[in-house]
């Protein structure tokens, strides 16, 4: 099994990728978690859940994020408040209707329950995605990104992505080193096993991302969303991870190995460690 290394680029208007442990106001990371990403490349091959061997294949991918947005700025929404027994679609008034707390959704003068909530939202983005994987699988979400079947979304449904480039890196463009600090052009994610051993600096904030979502009945996972019911479990696994601001040093106690892609007139360092070892990694 050959691994290649897969190289997205990409422009997204707006975006908000929720942070699930805020609650007064909607938090969004500042870039895309791998879960994501995962479920954005789902969505362009329809295999939204896999099955069998498929569900470990999508999750064993490796994923680097950079990028960055413009501006930052507040939405105020007013979001519709669910029951356990979700939105269904019923007869009313000899029409079907969508119907929520026992009462229609939209279009009549009493309708169900909406939660005013102040939203967090990134504007104007560029998106440098690396992916590292088995050839013959990133080539099927290659020519998936390149002729997409339907418009590509990265977070919410709304959230529309353009992608400018997908290629693959050639070898010639990685170059393997050694260094205590490693200077970052464009933002991005690293995890760091133990910040206040292995950082130099305490000076980067940290969040708590999802890298893996499986759906599952029964604890067997979710084969297809047909399968999807009030009973089905969310299994998501978080990690932490360090936002490395763009022009900025990661500084380390200890030389770390890092690569550095060059990509035309473009450069991402990564620092490649096994996180068992160095205890630093920017492949999530």
């Amino acid at each position: 099994m050959r691994e290649k290394t897969l190289f997205i680029e990409l422009f997204q208007p707006f975006a908000q990728y929720r942070n699930p442990f805020t609650f007064y106001y909607g938090q969004t990371y500042p870039l895309p978690p791998k879960s994501t990403i995962i479920g954005m490349l789902q969505n362009a091959l329809n295999d939204w859940y896999g099955q069998g061997e498929r569900v470990k294949k999508w999750w064993s991918l490796k994923v680097s994020i950079h990028g960055g947005f413009e501006s930052i700025f507040w939405n105020y929404q007013q979001l519709i408040k669910g029951t356990k027994t979700g939105i269904s679609l019923v007869r009313f008034r000899g029409r079907p209707t969508l119907w929520n707390q026992d009462r229609p959704l939209y279009g009549f003068p009493l309708t169900s329950q909406r939660s005013p909530v102040i939203q967090q939202e990134l504007f104007n983005g560029w998106l440098y995605i690396l992916i590292k994987g088995e050839e013959g699988f990133l080539n099927k979400i290659k020519d998936a990104l390149e002729k997409p079947g339907k418009v590509l979304s990265l977070g919410r449904s709304e959230d529309v992505v353009f992608i400018r480039k997908t290629r693959f890196v050639r070898e010639g463009e990685i170059k393997h080193s050694n260094a205590r600090e490693i200077g970052i052009i464009y933002p991005t994610y690293v995890y760091v096993k133990d910040p206040e051993k292995i950082l130099a600096r305490q000076e980067y904030p940290v969040y708590y991302i999802p890298v893996r979502v499986i759906f599952r009945n029964n604890g067997k996972p979710v084969r297809r969303k047909a399968e999807i019911n009030e009973k089905t479990f969310r299994d998501v696994e978080f990690r932490p991870v360090i936002h490395v601001g763009p022009w900025k040093y990661l500084e380390l106690e200890k030389k770390v190995p890092f690569e550095e892609y060059r990509l035309n007139d473009m450069i991402l360092r990564i620092p490649a460690g096994e996180e068992h070892k160095e205890g630093v990694s920017g492949w999530l």
